[in-house]
């Protein structure tokens, strides 16, 4: 049985059949440069449709694994800097689209964690990826989700090339 106070549970009250949210777009935050594209491009579409942004930020497991206590640390290290980084990411994402995103913090693998939430939250309408602009390819990531994982998918993707520039982005979104 769910819980009568989640949002989930208050979207489907009927005392609000005819409030359909907005489009809600999807960036995973990394510190890889093509961030800042995917981000921008995402904002803008959020601003132009009335739509938010939600930012997923993944904590990939800690390598280091010899020591409980050092590993506790390690990981707890890591996830004072993720949570620092979805901070100032949703700042920008507050100051290009008007609106706070949604944060999603997750552990584990990358893209298992990113098609498991998609699945998880129906409200997730596209996904936003930057492409990597390097000769080894657009990233894993993308790779996975145009290749053979493409099929688990039940939102599009949205491919931003890197190499745009903040003026490119303005004029196609």
């Amino acid at each position: 049985m769910s819980d009568p106070e989640t949002p989930a549970s208050a979207a489907a009250a009927p005392e609000a059949p005819d409030k359909k949210p907005g489009r809600v777009f999807l960036v995973v935050v990394d510190e890889t440069p093509e961030l800042k594209v995917a981000l921008l491009y995402a904002c803008r579409r959020a601003r132009a449709t009335g739509g938010h942004v939600a930012l997923l930020h993944v904590i990939e497991p800690a390598e280091f694994q010899h020591w409980m206590t050092v590993g506790e640390l390690m990981q707890e290290e890591s996830r004072q800097a993720a949570e620092q980084l979805l901070q100032n990411v949703a700042a920008e994402v507050n100051r290009l689209s008007g609106t706070l995103p949604v944060l999603y913090l997750r552990e584990g693998d990358r893209r298992d964690q990113l098609l498991k939430l998609i699945d998880e939250e129906p409200d997730i309408s596209i996904l936003v990826l930057g492409a990597a602009t390097s000769q080894k390819g657009p990233g894993p990531l993308i790779s996975a989700l145009t290749g053979k994982f493409i099929g688990r998918l039940r939102v599009p993707i949205t491919i931003v090339p890197g190499g745009l520039s903040e003026e490119d982005i303005e004029s196609i979104s």
